[in-house]
């Protein structure tokens, strides 16, 4: 059994009864019965997710209701015991606890070599991926769209600011991110806690829920949850879609519509970041749920598994939903004017330059439509080498973007 160090025994002295029972129940332990001022928790290991219990008499637990003079060493025995248990160092555990309530994603990467490491070109892919997973989700917790526009509501960008990445875990190799919900929900003070100084970011993760709050209320919307909450029921049920999504292309060897499971979380964004985090070399991975305990999940949440198979239908699908819903309006185009084509109706500009939205500012063509109104300053500009802002609708045009319903075309001058 691993022992705590002497300044692990200090800081588990400061822990409070609730912070400990609440990791507990997190992890999927269970408070059996009520002793003399203690709870007797058990855990019965399982070998895998949803797998039969092992035959194995469980692991206990004695876990304090107050603090007592023997207080910091029922804790430190509980430490021990959870180290064995999780294959963790005591810090780290102790680390865990002390953090506020926070949904877990841990995403599984089955890469080549050593057990707990992985190509730094893998990571880089998967997470990439994560991130825009997290985009994707949030994006649909407040508006689901088959495809999400490329300009993201500022709370979006807070939420997936707020994501943290945490310690790697046993397995192949483990990428464990949380999302903190608001503490404040949970009607535990700072004193009550004994986390008071720990959570210098709650007022901005208040801020950013309300933040959250107006944009829903914008959009005619209410909730009964965090916002950081939805995203993280989002992105489940977006992952776990997007995984059936797959499985129906692979059994029909076709794509079928699957624009019906977009309010579930379902978008062409999601399944592109899905594709992302297998990397070039398509690798197997998986994705597996957790959730706070002080906002428990009723519903199963059994992991995800994507192997390649999966990844190459939900290339297709992804695909598909961009070319039948892939309307994105009101986007800006800033750049120059290539060519332009005064023969064919309607009348078109091929400008090259990059849109207001795209963070990257990747340059490429786009061919847009004009307006009558429109022709003689393209000419102008064309001539002259001038830059030009145009805004429009964005549709899918091969593998490129055509520029629709043109409601602004500007010259700039030099």
């Amino acid at each position: 059994m691993t022992v705590i160090t002497d300044a692990e025994f200090e800081e588990a002295a400061a822990l409070a009864p609730g912070v400990v029972r609440r990791y507990l129940s997190g992890k999927g332990w269970n408070a059996e019965r009520d002793l003399s001022g203690a709870e007797l928790w058990e855990w019965r290991p399982q070998d895998e997710p949803g797998s039969p219990y092992d035959p194995n008499p469980p692991y206990e637990l004695l876990v304090p209701m107050q603090r007592r003079r023997d207080y910091a060493g029922r804790v430190a025995d509980i430490l021990e015991t959870l180290a064995v248990v999780e294959a963790r160092r005591p810090g780290d555990i102790l680390r865990e606890m002390r953090l506020p309530p926070v949904d877990w994603q841990f995403l599984r990467l089955v890469p080549p070599g050593p057990s707990g490491t992985a190509p730094l070109l893998d990571l880089v892919s998967a997470l990439t991926g994560l991130k825009e997973l997290h985009t994707a989700a949030a994006s649909s917790a407040l508006n689901p769209q088959a495809v999400q526009p490329a300009q993201k509501p500022q709370v979006v960008k807070d939420h997936v600011a707020a994501v943290r990445l945490d310690q790697t875990r046993v397995g192949s190799y483990v990428i464990a991110a949380h999302t903190p919900l608001p503490e404040s929900m949970y009607g535990e003070s700072a004193d009550e806690s004994g986390q008071g100084a720990l959570f210098d970011d709650a007022e901005l993760d208040r801020r950013n829920s309300l933040l959250a709050d107006a944009e829903l209320n914008r959009l005619g919307l209410q909730r009964s949850e965090p916002f950081s909450r939805q995203v993280s029921r989002m992105l489940y049920a977006g992952v776990t879609c997007a995984h059936a999504a797959a499985e129906g292309a692979l059994a029909d060897d076709s794509v079928p519509h699957f624009e019906h499971l977009t309010r579930a979380g379902l978008s062409a964004n999601l399944c592109e970041a899905l594709v992302k985090i297998a990397g070039e070399e398509r690798r197997d991975f998986s994705m597996a749920f957790a959730w706070s305990s002080e906002m428990p999940m009723e519903q199963p949440s059994p992991p995800v598994e994507i192997t390649p198979r999966h990844v190459e239908a939900l290339e297709a699908v992804a695909k598909d939903l961009r070319e039948r819903l892939g309307r994105e309006e009101n986007a800006v185009l800033n750049g120059v004017v290539t060519k332009l084509r005064r023969d064919v109706n309607p009348r078109e500009a091929t400008i090259y330059g990059s849109f207001l939205h795209d963070e990257a500012l990747r340059q490429r063509s786009v061919r847009v439509e004009l307006r009558a109104e429109d022709i003689d300053r393209a000419a102008d500009a064309w001539r002259q080498g001038l830059e030009v802002a145009v805004a429009g609708d964005l549709e899918p045009r091969g593998t490129g973007v055509r520029m629709r319903r043109v409601t602004m075309f500007v010259v700039r001058p030099e």
